[in-house]
């Protein structure tokens, strides 16, 4: 593998988990209530995504043409790793060791708002109480829980990274 493969998807995805780390530390900071936040969300989403068209636009340049979609992907893949990793880490950290009663506002806060989004779509009651019921019996901030929706967050980076290395490969150029 390139070394600035290496470089840098582990310099971005170092930069990447530290923003996350931040992000996570002002909600923590200024108001819990962010943690449940679609716009808080979206926007640490997309300033990860824009990292990662950083990362790419700077790996293409120092290729100099040669950069193939094996080679964006793999860059933006080793970023993602470890800026999965970092942000994890931190997570179980603040949610199980530093502060594990926030884990028990936020999980009260989703149910209602869950509660709310379903009976705005008609759900019966019945279909809530059950959904009550299992969102109650789980604990989605335990290391264990945390370390399998890290699965989900590398697959969705994963396709994220397959759109974007098919957007910076660039074009082999023919030899007559």
């Amino acid at each position: 593998m390139d070394e600035r493969i290496k470089k840098n998807g582990i310099t971005f995805g170092i930069l990447s988990g530290l923003f996350s780390v931040l992000m996570t530390t002002i909600i923590y900071v200024v108001n819990t209530n962010w943690f449940t936040s679609w716009k808080a969300g979206v926007f640490g989403f997309t300033v990860s995504i824009i990292i990662g068209i950083v990362l790419l636009s700077k790996t293409q340049k120092e290729f100099k043409g040669d950069y193939s979609f094996k080679s964006a992907f793999t860059t933006f893949f080793i970023c993602s790793l470890v800026s999965i990793f970092i942000a994890v880490i931190f997570n179980i950290i603040l949610f199980n060791f530093i502060d594990p009663e926030l884990k028990i506002t936020l999980k009260q806060n989703i149910m209602k708002m869950k509660v709310e989004t379903m009976q705005k779509l008609g759900t019966r009651p019945s279909d809530i109480n059950e959904a009550i019921k299992k969102m109650k019996e789980s604990d989605q901030f335990s290391v264990i829980e945390q370390l399998k929706g890290t699965i989900n967050t590398i697959i969705l980076y994963s396709i994220i990274g397959l759109i974007l290395a098919a957007f910076f490969k660039n074009k082999p150029a023919y030899k007559e």
